[in-house]
């Protein structure tokens, strides 16, 4: 089983592992392959799995942690890190409680490991999907809603809070009035889009940067091809005897970051926990900084000239 590094949130007791799982497929939808493919996950020896009231993925990975608990792959849930997500949708004050509720059910647990607001937007209660029709965007209160969120920790039913999608300077919106601090930015993290100035903030800060789209996430919505056809990242995954996506995932790790991967490829499974006893030399560092920053996801589904954003720059604060 592999041995991956964790880290530890805040004061809190419960490390998380530096690598997880993620399960978002494009289009969303749960499957039977997702469920087997987490359940071997499990038995590869991952132990942190990232999922979303978005992804439609909390079914199949709660039938694979409890398949997992019967079958002695685990003696207990206790040994998982557990990560789900508000979606817009509920991004308000008196809908958290019970979004955290449904994803409980969903996921068959008594709680979360952690729990972050998808995205700092907020559209009309009922659907989960992206995108969405604009017109159903609606500003974002950030305060209450992550007043319910602490509320969401305080009541047990998840040990850290959190957000993702957050710029330098929302961040510092939130953390002038909240009472328990965010644990983790989750946000797009790859050698293309570095995010030295979002760690720097974050490091200050004690939050830890959680890296979605480490490979660029071809084929998704949220994705592009520029990660894998890199020249610069190829060259040196050549030199180095490794794939491509292994040099991404070891550069991220290298940054202090926990690196969130989605295969359901076992061999690629088994290659993405293969970064941890190698690493990058200074000169390959050096060449992977020089690359020129482009951001895969600028979020233009919730731009809107009628919206809260008018613009990507709004939404991310100029950070982009």
């Amino acid at each position: 089983m592999s041995n991956i590094p964790q880290v530890f949130l805040g004061s809190g007791s419960k490390a998380m592992p530096l690598v997880g799982m993620g399960t978002a497929v494009y289009p969303f939808a749960p499957s039977e392959t997702m469920r087997s493919a987490i359940l071997r996950a499990i038995e590869l020896g991952y132990r942190h799995f990232d999922t979303a009231a978005l992804y439609q993925s909390e079914l199949p990975l709660g039938e694979a942690i409890a398949e997992a608990l019967r079958c002695g792959l685990i003696k207990s849930r206790d040994e998982l890190f557990i990560t789900s997500k508000l979606w817009c949708s509920d991004a308000q004050h008196d809908r958290v409680l019970p979004a955290l509720h449904r994803t409980l059910q969903n996921l068959q647990l008594e709680h979360l490991d952690l729990y972050l607001i998808h995205w700092p937007a907020s559209a009309k209660p009922g659907r989960y999907e992206l995108p969405f029709p604009k017109e159903e965007l609606l500003p974002f209160d950030t305060n209450s809603v992550w007043e319910a969120m602490e509320k969401c920790q305080k009541l047990g039913l998840t040990k850290f809070i959190g957000v993702s999608n957050f710029s330098c300077k929302k961040l510092e919106t939130l953390l002038a009035t909240a009472r328990i601090p965010p644990a983790v930015d989750q946000v797009e993290v790859n050698p293309l889009w570095q995010q030295k100035k979002l760690r720097e903030f974050c490091t200050a800060k004690g939050i830890q940067i959680c890296a979605y789209s480490p490979l660029g996430a071809r084929g998704t919505l949220w994705g592009t091809d520029c990660v894998m056809e890199c020249d610069v990242l190829k060259e040196i995954a050549a030199a180095k005897g490794r794939t491509l996506a292994q040099v991404c995932l070891r550069w991220v790790y290298e940054q202090g970051d926990c690196v969130l991967v989605k295969s359901f490829d076992e061999k690629r499974m088994k290659e993405n926990l293969d970064i941890l006893d190698w690493e990058l030399n200074e000169e390959e560092r050096h060449k992977i900084s020089q690359i020129p920053q482009q951001k895969g996801f600028p979020g233009l589904e919730f731009v809107s000239i009628d919206g809260p954003y008018k613009s990507p720059a709004e939404l991310w604060d100029g950070e982009i």
